[in-house]
Protein backbone atom coordinates (compact mmCIF):
# COMPACT_ATOMS: atom_id res chain seq x y z
CA UNK A 1 0.00 0.00 0.00
CA UNK A 2 3.08 2.81 0.99
CA UNK A 3 4.32 1.73 -2.44
CA UNK A 4 1.50 2.52 -4.24
CA UNK A 5 0.80 5.95 -2.78
CA UNK A 6 4.67 7.01 -3.24
CA UNK A 7 3.88 5.92 -7.17
CA UNK A 8 0.82 7.95 -7.32
CA UNK A 9 3.25 10.79 -5.24
CA UNK A 10 5.62 10.66 -7.64
CA UNK A 11 3.62 10.51 -10.83
CA UNK A 12 1.46 13.47 -8.73
CA UNK A 13 4.49 15.66 -8.40
CA UNK A 14 5.41 14.90 -12.31
CA UNK A 15 2.37 16.13 -13.50
CA UNK A 16 2.68 19.66 -11.43
CA UNK A 17 5.85 20.16 -12.67
CA UNK A 18 4.93 19.73 -16.52
CA UNK A 19 2.22 21.99 -16.25
CA UNK A 20 3.90 24.37 -14.30
CA UNK A 21 6.42 24.52 -16.82
CA UNK A 22 3.77 25.21 -19.35
CA UNK A 23 2.54 28.26 -17.72
CA UNK A 24 6.40 30.06 -17.91
CA UNK A 25 7.07 32.48 -20.52
CA UNK A 26 9.25 31.36 -23.72
CA UNK A 27 12.50 33.44 -23.22
CA UNK A 28 14.15 31.34 -26.03
CA UNK A 29 14.76 31.35 -29.97
CA UNK A 30 14.60 35.56 -30.11
CA UNK A 31 17.45 38.09 -29.43
CA UNK A 32 14.39 40.70 -28.77
CA UNK A 33 12.15 39.59 -26.21
CA UNK A 34 10.25 42.38 -26.01
CA UNK A 35 9.29 41.81 -29.56
CA UNK A 36 7.93 38.68 -28.58
CA UNK A 37 6.41 39.76 -25.55
CA UNK A 38 4.62 41.98 -27.57
CA UNK A 39 3.73 40.05 -29.96
CA UNK A 40 2.63 37.66 -28.16
CA UNK A 41 0.36 40.35 -26.57
CA UNK A 42 -0.92 41.44 -29.55
CA UNK A 43 -1.82 37.78 -30.83
CA UNK A 44 -4.02 37.42 -28.08
CA UNK A 45 -5.61 40.93 -28.33
CA UNK A 46 -6.52 40.72 -32.01
CA UNK A 47 -9.68 38.48 -32.25
CA UNK A 48 -9.11 34.69 -33.45
CA UNK A 49 -9.23 33.23 -36.57
CA UNK A 50 -7.11 31.12 -39.29
CA UNK A 51 -4.46 32.63 -40.03
CA UNK A 52 -3.98 33.13 -44.15
CA UNK A 53 -0.71 34.44 -44.80
CA UNK A 54 2.42 35.80 -43.35
CA UNK A 55 4.01 38.46 -44.94
CA UNK A 56 7.72 39.80 -44.10
CA UNK A 57 8.62 42.97 -43.71
CA UNK A 58 11.96 43.80 -44.26
CA UNK A 59 12.90 47.11 -42.16
CA UNK A 60 16.26 49.66 -42.55
CA UNK A 61 17.13 52.65 -42.20
CA UNK A 62 14.50 54.34 -43.29
CA UNK A 63 12.38 52.10 -45.24
CA UNK A 64 9.98 49.46 -45.73
CA UNK A 65 10.42 46.69 -47.82
CA UNK A 66 7.36 45.92 -49.17
CA UNK A 67 5.99 49.56 -48.26
CA UNK A 68 2.96 48.98 -50.52
CA UNK A 69 1.35 45.00 -49.57
CA UNK A 70 -1.46 43.95 -51.44
CA UNK A 71 -4.02 41.27 -50.12
CA UNK A 72 -6.35 39.72 -51.69
CA UNK A 73 -9.34 39.39 -48.95
CA UNK A 74 -9.69 40.40 -45.03
CA UNK A 75 -8.68 37.89 -42.44
CA UNK A 76 -5.84 37.18 -40.28
CA UNK A 77 -2.89 37.26 -41.06
CA UNK A 78 1.00 37.71 -39.41
CA UNK A 79 3.20 40.43 -40.29
CA UNK A 80 6.98 39.62 -39.55
CA UNK A 81 9.20 42.43 -38.86
CA UNK A 82 12.95 41.89 -39.86
CA UNK A 83 14.74 44.59 -38.88
CA UNK A 84 17.58 44.75 -41.63
CA UNK A 85 19.33 47.69 -40.04
CA UNK A 86 21.56 49.26 -37.89
CA UNK A 87 19.04 50.81 -35.27
CA UNK A 88 16.25 49.66 -33.33
CA UNK A 89 12.47 49.86 -35.09
CA UNK A 90 9.14 48.73 -34.48
CA UNK A 91 6.32 47.99 -36.93
CA UNK A 92 2.51 49.33 -36.23
CA UNK A 93 -0.56 49.28 -38.50
CA UNK A 94 -3.75 50.80 -38.71
CA UNK A 95 -6.65 51.80 -40.09
CA UNK A 96 -10.08 49.84 -40.72
CA UNK A 97 -11.06 48.99 -37.13
CA UNK A 98 -6.83 47.24 -37.30
CA UNK A 99 -4.72 49.17 -34.53
CA UNK A 100 -2.01 47.41 -33.47
CA UNK A 101 1.96 47.12 -33.23
CA UNK A 102 5.20 45.73 -31.53
CA UNK A 103 7.86 47.30 -30.27
CA UNK A 104 12.20 47.75 -30.44
CA UNK A 105 12.64 45.21 -32.84
CA UNK A 106 16.78 45.59 -32.64
CA UNK A 107 19.07 45.24 -35.34
CA UNK A 108 19.35 41.67 -36.23
CA UNK A 109 16.07 40.28 -34.82
CA UNK A 110 12.79 39.86 -35.51
CA UNK A 111 9.08 40.04 -34.34
CA UNK A 112 6.11 39.22 -35.23
CA UNK A 113 2.44 40.62 -34.93
CA UNK A 114 -0.45 38.32 -35.95
CA UNK A 115 -3.50 40.68 -36.74
CA UNK A 116 -7.06 40.49 -38.40
CA UNK A 117 -7.27 43.27 -40.92
CA UNK A 118 -11.41 42.94 -41.00
CA UNK A 119 -12.58 44.73 -43.81
CA UNK A 120 -11.55 46.22 -46.97
CA UNK A 121 -9.72 48.99 -47.75
CA UNK A 122 -6.75 50.80 -46.92
CA UNK A 123 -4.41 50.44 -43.74
CA UNK A 124 -1.00 52.20 -42.79
CA UNK A 125 2.04 50.23 -41.87
CA UNK A 126 5.09 52.33 -40.61
CA UNK A 127 7.75 52.13 -38.10
CA UNK A 128 6.20 53.91 -34.67
CA UNK A 129 9.46 54.83 -33.87
CA UNK A 130 9.95 58.85 -32.89
CA UNK A 131 10.80 60.33 -36.29
CA UNK A 132 10.94 57.39 -38.12
CA UNK A 133 7.77 57.32 -40.33
CA UNK A 134 8.32 61.09 -40.65
CA UNK A 135 11.93 59.93 -42.52
CA UNK A 136 10.07 57.11 -44.69
CA UNK A 137 9.25 54.13 -42.63
CA UNK A 138 5.65 54.38 -43.80
CA UNK A 139 3.80 52.75 -46.74
CA UNK A 140 0.25 51.18 -47.00
CA UNK A 141 -1.49 47.83 -47.27
CA UNK A 142 -4.64 46.91 -49.70
CA UNK A 143 -7.01 44.60 -48.77
CA UNK A 144 -9.80 43.40 -51.34
CA UNK A 145 -9.08 46.28 -53.55
CA UNK A 146 -8.37 46.48 -57.13
CA UNK A 147 -4.35 46.42 -56.26
CA UNK A 148 -4.92 43.10 -54.62
CA UNK A 149 -5.99 41.32 -57.96
CA UNK A 150 -2.71 42.34 -59.46
CA UNK A 151 0.72 42.87 -59.28
CA UNK A 152 3.09 40.34 -58.19
CA UNK A 153 2.69 37.72 -56.75
CA UNK A 154 4.31 35.48 -53.75
CA UNK A 155 3.71 32.24 -51.36
CA UNK A 156 4.56 31.97 -47.82
CA UNK A 157 6.36 35.02 -46.81
CA UNK A 158 9.18 35.03 -50.03
CA UNK A 159 8.91 38.24 -51.41
CA UNK A 160 8.75 37.64 -55.37
CA UNK A 161 7.54 41.84 -55.72
CA UNK A 162 9.79 44.31 -57.72
CA UNK A 163 11.49 47.20 -57.26
CA UNK A 164 11.18 50.15 -59.34
CA UNK A 165 12.61 53.55 -60.29
CA UNK A 166 10.56 55.25 -56.79
CA UNK A 167 11.92 52.22 -54.92
CA UNK A 168 8.72 50.75 -54.29
CA UNK A 169 7.80 47.27 -54.02
CA UNK A 170 4.66 45.74 -54.34
CA UNK A 171 3.79 42.80 -52.81
CA UNK A 172 0.69 41.06 -54.08
CA UNK A 173 -1.46 37.76 -52.95
CA UNK A 174 -4.26 35.80 -54.33
CA UNK A 175 -4.96 34.47 -50.92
Amino acid sequence: MRTHRLSLLGAVVVVVAAVSGGCGGYGGGSKNNAASTAASTASSASSGGMVIKTVAVHETEYKLNPNTISLAKPGTYIFKAVNDGTTTHALAIHGNGADSSISAVNPGSSGTLKLTLPKKGTYQIFCPIDGHKSLGMKGTITVGGSGAAGGSTSTGSTNTGTTGTSGTTTYSTGY
